[in-house]
C-alpha cells in the first residue's frame, strides 16, 4: 500500500511540475533611465550629528538595471529580482529589488504597469553611505517586436533616499 501511495504521489508531482513549467518561462529585462529629483519625503530638524539629506543637493541622476525572473499567464505577468546601479550627480549607489510587471493585452502595443520594492544604498556624505527602502510605481507603453522580445518606455514615481523622484526609463525585454 505504501509503495502504491508513493508512486501515485510521484506521478502527481511530475504532472504538476510539467503543468507549472508550461505556464511559466524565463524572461529578463535591461533598462536605463534618467531620474529627475522632485522633492523630499520629509524635512529634518537638524541635530548635532546631522550631515544633510541623503541626496543633499537635489541631484538628478541616471540608472542601469538588470531584472531576471519568470513570466506567467501567456506573457502578461512578470515577476523577478533586479539589481541596479544609480548615479546622482557623482553619488554612486546600488539597488536590489523585487519586480512585478503586468501587460494587460497580448497586442503589439500594450500598456505596462510596474511595481518595485527593495533596498537602495548610496555612498554619500555619511560614513559608509546610507541605505533606505526603494519603492517605484511605473506606467508606460510596451512595443512587442517578436513573441519574446520587445521595447518599452515608462515613467512613474520613485521613493528612495528620503526623496520623491521621477524616473524616465527605456528598456529591452527578452
Amino acid at each position: 500500500m505504501k509503495i502504491k501511495t508513493l508512486l501515485t504521489t510521484l506521478v502527481l508531482l511530475l504532472c504538476l511540475t510539467m503543468t507549472t513549467k508550461a505556464q511559466t518561462s524565463y524572461s529578463g529585462r535591461i533598462e536605463t533611465g534618467y531620474i529627475n529629483y522632485l522633492s523630499r519625503t520629509f524635512t529634518v530638524d537638524p541635530g548635532p550629528n546631522w550631515k544633510g539629506y541623503n541626496i543633499d543637493n537635489r541631484q538628478n541622476g541616471f540608472n542601469v538595471t538588470s531584472i531576471n525572473g519568470v513570466t506567467f499567464k501567456d506573457r502578461k505577468i512578470f515577476t523577478g529580482i533586479g539589481l541596479g546601479y544609480f548615479n546622482f550627480d557623482g553619488i554612486d549607489g546600488v539597488a536590489i529589488f523585487g519586480d512585478l510587471e503586468y501587460l494587460p493585452f497580448k497586442k503589439r502595443v500594450t500598456p505596462v504597469l510596474n511595481l518595485r520594492l527593495g533596498y537602495n544604498h548610496i555612498w554619500n556624505q555619511y560614513e559608509g553611505g546610507s541605505g533606505t527602502i526603494h519603492t517605484e510605481f511605473g506606467l508606460g507603453i510596451n512595443y512587442k517586436i517578436k513573441e519574446n522580445f520587445g521595447l518599452y518606455i515608462k515613467s512613474g514615481i520613485m521613493i528612495t533616499q528620503q526623496s520623491f523622484l521621477l524616473p524616465l526609463t527605456l528598456g529591452i525585454r527578452y
